[in-house]
């Protein structure tokens, strides 16, 4: 699937001299490309990876579950209509090879149409890779991003007041509690002593008590793939991607594959207070997943994804660069676990359901002035990387001015309908 001679090396993101004001976006305005080139978006191992996406077929005008294989993308609407039908069968890698249908188009055509700011709306272009299922994400699964969590409730939004803290409670308690096992009786003196300090948050509850925290990231249907725009609201002084692995769920609570995924954070918002994490969470382009699922088989399992790095780089327009690794290693929760507490006798989702898994990714580098950390900016662009899952790219606008949200599953069924897939 891969080209023989594509460059695995990393590459630099060249990026605009500027960006046009609000009123006039100017994104196709972009003299100088910023998506990653095919090579680096598909797994290293990509002739051997099975890859299920879904393109937006302009003549159909709706979306196709694909199935990419030797460099094309094959439609399988035909047999599975949506995503969610094909990863509910029982072994999906089967299903979606004797499904093959007719090609889309080419795996190169398809994806060098997928930019937002380069797109033909004429011909196909890649979504993300899912469609009926619940998306859920596990917040505060590493160390590091649960010390940040209490730090954001104690400072609530105060850059200045955040350093402080960090330095006061890495001295009291540590920065590093990868070897507390949530819901273990280490865990449980480890909270009498942090409540006996006074350092005791509910952040540090789900990251060490018995219960994960899993929350709705966002709807069916509302996440952006890769090469499309993602989202934080105006208002936000203080906010960051958080890259991930996501696992796609069958509704029996199988775990049939693997995505990347960047759960963007408004970390001033939810500082303000825990009840506003829907709002920090949840809004116009807020998701991004992709840029496919990669269904596990032979050679791709739970254990590659237990031993996943992800990489993150973030460039903007100002200059500023920002790379950092997230090590699935480090996490405090077993993937599977997180997915025992997501589905079963407790709760179900008939459609299955994608659950991202938390990041080690907390920045704290200055940005602008001293002291205030890192905030995203218009014009950023974000690369999640990793080798058995290829690269998540997005380019940061405010939420406000994403293209909105307008195809839902009434839009799908009544499409689907029309096409005859139903």
């Amino acid at each position: 699937m891969r080209p023989k001679d594509a460059r695995r090396s990393p590459r630099s993101v060249r990026l605009p001299s500027e960006v046009a004001d609000d009123d006039a976006r100017g994104w196709r305005d972009f003299s100088m490309t910023w998506f990653p080139e095919i090579g680096a978006a598909l797994p290293a191992d990509s002739d051997d990876a099975i890859l299920i996406g879904r393109v937006w077929e302009p003549a159909a005008e709706g979306p196709t579950p694909v199935l990419v294989d030797d460099g094309e993308v094959l439609g399988l609407a035909r047999t599975y209509p949506t995503v969610s039908a094909l990863l509910e069968q029982p072994d999906p890698v089967a299903a979606a090879r004797s499904a093959r249908g007719a090609a889309v188009g080419s795996l190169e055509e398809v994806y060098a149409n997928t930019a937002f700011d380069e797109r033909d709306p004429g011909r196909p272009w890649f979504l993300a890779p899912h469609d009926l299922q619940a998306v859920k994400a596990a917040g505060v699964t590493f160390a590091v991003s649960m010390i940040e969590r209490v730090i954001e409730e104690r400072a609530r939004g105060d850059h200045a007041a955040a350093a402080e803290l960090r330095a006061f409670i890495v001295e009291r308690v540590g920065g590093d509690l990868r070897g507390v096992q949530p819901g273990s009786e280490r865990a449980a003196e480890l909270k009498s002593f942090l409540i006996a300090e006074g350092l005791w948050s509910q952040y540090l509850e789900v990251g060490i008590g018995p219960d994960a925290e899993i929350f709705t990231k966002t709807a069916p249907l509302a996440s952006r793939g890769t090469g499309q725009r993602i989202g934080v609201l105006r208002s936000s002084q203080w906010n960051n991607p958080e890259p991930e692995v996501a696992l796609a769920v069958s509704s029996q609570g199988a775990a049939v594959g693997a995505l990347l995924a960047n759960d963007v954070n408004l970390r001033d918002i939810e500082g303000r207070s825990a009840l506003l994490l829907p709002k920090a969470k949840d809004n116009n382009a807020s998701c991004a997943t992709g840029p496919f699922i990669r269904l596990f088989d032979d050679r791709y399992s739970i254990d590659d994804v237990r031993a996943a790095e992800v990489s993150v780089r973030v460039q903007g327009r100002d200059g500023f660069v920002l790379t950092a690794v997230s090590d699935m290693r480090q996490i405090s929760r077993d993937p599977l676990d997180l997915v025992a507490q997501l589905i079963g006798p407790h709760h179900q989702y008939p459609d299955g359901a994608v659950l991202m898994m938390g990041t080690l990714f907390a920045p704290i580098e200055d940005r602008d002035a001293q002291g205030m950390g890192f905030t995203h900016k218009a014009g950023d662009v974000v690369e999640i990387h990793s080798d058995s899952l290829g690269t998540l790219a997005n380019v940061v606008d405010f939420s406000e001015d994403c293209e909105p949200w307008d195809f839902g599953m009434a839009n799908l069924m009544t499409n689907l309908a029309r096409r005859g897939l139903l």
